[in-house]
């Protein structure tokens, strides 16, 4: 499958981001990836700057973000592709998850050392660009730390152990993920409520790696595409071949776009590189989003 259509991807602005917005995109050129949305959660403050740099070397953008959202007691992340990045209730929103980010930072880092996890607070800091602590980063120094050489809870993400092939973002969902021993939950606003400011702001909505959410599940997905989902993230780095061709299907039998993304983002989910990750119909999935942004008057660059 060609590899030059990404449309999920973090810069320093995402809570488990690493690059610069300009570093970012000229690794989207180097990996040879020639059209690209820049997504980070719950954030569009890297998108001028990757605007600027994309319009530099020749690549398409969409602006776009990765919102936080909940549906009856679930977490979920949809994606909003082709929005006017400056509207306020962007900057909201950012101002909100971040917040309570903060909030719990502490006590996410409590959590998990209640579980025999010696953890150097210090490094996992210098490693959160944000402000605020990600899971990724605290899997990363605890697993490097001797002092847990021993400790069990690591033991599937260690090499050889069940949850090994993508250490740090498998110890986030199965550790401080909703459900797990280390959670400590925040509000998100309503997925109905994200879909319509999307919507409102121009950009087509669409369910990321829901297979990373809810495995392959038919009535649940179909209760979110009710909400008024454009698309499906079908084809994505958490999805193998059968859950992928699963999506594809449902987004094919509701007449939603399925989609494609890597959420490459560094250093956090360092199994994930750019230009890996493919899709079928690049070009056909590209111009169905690019129209529809543009007859909902929103901003492809």
């Amino acid at each position: 499958m060609e590899t030059w259509l990404d449309l999920h991807m973090h810069t320093k602005y995402s809570m488990d981001g690493q690059f610069e917005p300009a570093d970012l995109i000229r690794q989207c050129a180097d990996a040879k990836v020639q059209a690209v949305a820049v997504t980070d959660h719950d954030s569009t403050r890297a998108i001028p700057e990757a605007r600027e740099e994309a319009s530099r070397l020749g690549l398409r953008l969409i602006p776009g973000i990765e919102i936080s959202c909940q549906h009856e007691g679930k977490n979920f992340h949809l994606l909003g592709y082709g929005i006017h990045p400056d509207a306020a209730v962007f900057e909201a929103i950012e101002k909100d998850v971040y917040g309570q980010r903060k909030v719990v930072s502490d006590k996410v880092l409590d959590a998990v050392e209640a579980l025999g996890i010696v953890l150097d607070r210090d490094a996992i800091w210098k490693l959160c660009t944000s402000g605020v602590v990600a899971s990724v980063h605290i899997a990363r120094v605890a697993l490097s730390d001797p002092r847990n050489a021993d400790c069990p809870v690591l033991a599937p993400y260690r090499p050889g152990g069940s949850r090994s092939a993508a250490p740090y973002v498998n110890f986030g969902w199965d550790i401080c993920g909703q459900g797990g021993p280390a959670f400590i939950p925040m509000t998100f606003m309503d997925f109905s409520k994200a879909v319509d400011i999307i919507h409102n702001q121009g950009g087509a909505a669409v369910l990321a790696h829901p297979g990373a959410n809810m495995k392959q599940n038919r009535p649940l997905t179909e209760t979110l595409i009710a909400l008024g989902l454009d698309g499906i993230e079908a084809y994505c780095s958490y999805h193998d071949d059968d859950t992928a061709a699963f999506y594809r299907r449902i987004a094919d039998e509701h007449g939603l776009m399925a989609t494609i993304g890597s959420d490459y983002h560094g250093r956090a989910k360092p199994h994930i590189a750019l230009g890996t990750y493919g899709h079928p119909e690049p070009q056909a999935l590209w111009d169905r989003l690019v129209a529809h942004i543009q007859n909902h008057h929103g901003e492809v660059y």
